[in-house]
């Protein structure tokens, strides 16, 4: 592939615009805010759960000086539209039309351990704990199911009249289903057919700022300081389960501390804190502690996984079968969907996937929500499947990874073999992989990879710029930064498109009063749209200056941009191939990663600082999710055991290994200089390279997550 064009701007490695705010401690964060006569509220949860709540007696409470409100499901009927969509990822405007499965702010009845039941706010924090241990309620406790199969058994409890299965768009308990060609007939001429079960747990975004919010009411006007990915969506959602127009609600969102989707559209704290703030007419701040972050909004869902394939002799797939569970809790914040058979060449798939609900906690986005699950099953099938047929994994990859998205449409371009050749190459695939098991001594070692696509689509958003006659110009943009450097990269942007340094570039963000519609950072969607309409208005601004000349005086010149581009039939997406070394103790069950390769093309790499954190970042969180993340239950009580950073084994900086990334810069022609998806794909296939690591090591498939030293030590005993 031929170098791509030299730019003066993008391209450079360059620190990001507000990061001596961030390291000084001057960034203003939600929690910081701090308003005139501001109270404090705190949340009552369910220590059940699934029970009825037959009554609640509040008066205790509203006795304690200090006290200033209680919320109920007695005195607050608002349902929450985001935290529980029929039909997945559809954003229902008109929330009144859903006539089932509603997820009310407070519930009757309460579905998992930690729904909220109460919401207090008082003159301070203390006293309104406090109101919380003096609200009695009395409970009858439901039977209640953990787990997603077990969930669709006859004889399971219902959590919804309408059964376990949740209702898809057109109110239907049904699964999703795709398929193409006929497996049965693919599987009757297969030479070879395998078979086998993969399972995934619930992971927790766990991001380093827990969830915090500030609600204020200035007459019929709502300002919200709150953490969102998205101060569009957050504000529309806001608006909608309040019953107000859009324009009565104000989002502030100036610094944030991470999402990995945890923070997409508005949260059930936010429409909490505006209730009572409504309510006592004073300023009220809501801040969630760290257990309750970790069962109170919710996480990756987990996964049950069977798989049927069936390759001719040669090692060519011609059939491929996936039936699936997923484990969404009690409400359905997201599709469920799992992904990975679209990873390969295959004339005949068929894959029926369940969203399942449970009385766990609630599953919704996190980083690439659907992959890294999905990946991990099939890439060990896969993985599995080379190993019988006596074949190196690379060379079956090879002959079996997708050229087509879903063998169909043409990709904006492909350079998916390249990645994987590549990251083969620079890893020394051929000294490192062996023989299963075959390294001798109790320390063994052994190499596993992982290729995958991600979506980098194209779509609608928006930029304003505004040029003054001191020669400076303003971007107003609707983002916010969850870690990404959304600010930089459209100062970076700009810069380019204006060619001008960024020294010149002013921009607001991250109100909603201030700034046009963004689509949100979530979906790896922020660069590829907000960025390409940051260019849009540039190039409008850059015609008003060839028509009109520079403005003068107290003038101004003003262009905006809406765009809604396509990539004309194409599919766009990103590729990437990561290598794994890893080493484990066979005595005392302990993996570590010694040599991690990440190889991607993300299109025109705009901020390389920035593009390899973001991949290693994906890659740490993905090998957490490998070795050590789960929440685990009581499986007698439906409680939660291991709430929080320490408890779920999150990953610290100790355990990160160094991990090597190689870019393969490409320019479809589409998107903001030809830059694409790269904030969830760190991620996505890391869970599967490492899992095919350890099986390379030991000799042992691992095929229940996460990959723990009790299961190695048993696979091996």
């Amino acid at each position: 592939m031929s170098p791509l064009t030299r730019l003066k701007t993008i391209g450079h490695p360059t620190p990001r615009i507000d990061g001596v705010e961030r390291a000084t401690g001057k960034a203003t964060y939600s929690g910081d805010v701090h308003l005139p006569g501001m109270l404090y509220a705190r949340v009552l949860r369910s220590p059940h759960a699934h029970a009825n709540i037959l009554k609640i007696d509040v008066s205790k409470a509203l006795e304690l000086p200090g006290v200033k409100a209680v919320l109920t499901h007695e005195n607050c009927t608002v349902v929450w539209g985001a935290g529980s969509i029929s039909g997945g990822r559809q954003y229902v405007d008109e929330i009144k039309k859903i006539t089932r499965q509603k997820r009310y702010v407070f519930s009757n009845p309460v579905r998992f351990f930690g729904e909220p039941v109460a919401a207090v706010c008082a003159t301070n924090r203390h006293i309104a704990e406090e109101a919380l241990r003096l609200i009695n309620v009395e409970y009858e406790p439901l039977p209640f199911v953990l787990d997603q199969e077990e969930a669709l058994r006859p004889d399971s409890v219902k959590i919804w009249p309408d059964g376990n299965i949740s209702l898809n768009a057109k109110n239907e308990p049904k699964p999703e289903v795709y398929q193409r060609g006929n497996v049965e007939e693919g599987f009757r001429t297969a030479d070879h057919v395998f078979e086998d079960r993969y399972t995934t747990t619930y992971v927790h975004n766990a991001q380093m700022e827990p969830r915090v919010c500030v609600a204020n009411w200035e007459g019929d006007k709502l300002i919200l300081y709150t953490p969102t990915q998205g101060i569009s969506n957050c504000r529309h959602d806001t608006a909608r389960d309040l019953g107000i127009p859009d324009e009565k609600v104000q989002i502030i969102c100036k610094y944030m501390g991470g999402g990995f989707g945890n923070k997409n559209q508005n949260q059930d704290a936010d429409l909490i804190a505006a209730l009572l703030a409504k309510q006592v007419g004073a300023p009220v701040k809501l801040e969630l502690s760290r257990k309750e972050d970790f069962i109170g909004v919710h996480g990756r869902w987990p996964t049950t996984q069977y798989y049927k394939v069936g390759v001719s002799r040669d090692g060519v797939l011609q059939s491929l079968q996936l039936r699936a569970y997923s484990g969404m809790g009690p409400y359905r914040k997201n599709s469920g969907a799992i992904g990975g058979v679209e990873l390969y060449q295959c004339p005949n798939v068929q894959s029926t996937v369940y969203p399942v609900y449970t009385n766990r906690a609630v599953s919704g986005n996190y980083r690439a929500p659907e992959f890294p699950q999905g990946f991990f099953g099939i890439q060990s099938m896969m993985d599995d499947v080379a190993y019988k047929m006596k074949m190196d994994p690379v060379e079956f990859v090879l002959k079996n990874m997708t050229r087509k998205s879903n063998d169909q449409e043409p990709y904006s371009n492909y350079t998916l073999e390249e990645c994987i050749r590549r990251g083969a190459e620079a890893f020394d695939w051929k000294k490192r992989w062996h023989e299963p098991g075959s390294d001798p001594g109790p320390i063994k070692r052994g190499a596993g990879m992982a290729f995958m696509t991600i979506r980098s689509p194209l779509g609608q958003s928006s930029a304003v710029i505004r040029l003054d006659s001191n020669g400076r110009y303003t971007v107003f943009v609707g983002v916010t930064d969850i870690g990404a450097g959304a600010k930089t990269t459209m100062t970076m942007i700009a810069a380019e498109a204006l060619d001008v340094p960024m020294s010149d570039i002013d921009l607001v963000w991250g109100d909603t009063d201030r700034c046009p519609f963004s689509v949100g950072e979530s979906g790896s969607r922020t660069t590829d749209m907000t960025g390409y309409a940051v260019i849009e208005a540039a190039r409008d601004i850059k015609r008003q200056i060839a028509e009109k000349g520079l403005p003068k005086g107290e003038n101004a010149l003003i262009a905006s941009a809406s765009p809604n581009p396509s990539s004309e039939g194409k599919v766009r997406k990103a590729f990437g191939a990561h290598f794994v070394e890893v080493e484990v103790d066979t005595e005392l069950g302990r993996v570590q990663v010694l040599k991690y390769v990440a190889v991607h093309d993300s299109g025109r790499i705009l901020n390389p600082l920035t593009a390899e954190s973001q991949i290693k970042g994906g890659a740490t969180q993905g090998i957490g999710m490998a070795l050590h993340e789960d929440l685990l239950y009581d499986r007698r009580s439906g409680q939660p055991l291991n709430a929080g950073y320490y408890g779920a084994r999150i990953m610290t900086h100790l355990d990160a290994p160094d991990i090597e990334v190689i870019f393969i810069e490409s320019d479809d022609g589409y998107g903001p200089f030809g830059a694409k998806c790269i904030g969830e794909a760190g991620i996505v296939h890391a869970v599967a390279a490492v899992g095919n690591a350890v099986f390379n090591s030991i000799g042992r498939r691992m095929k229940d997550l996460p990959i723990t030293r009790d299961k190695i030590l048993g696979a091996l005993a």
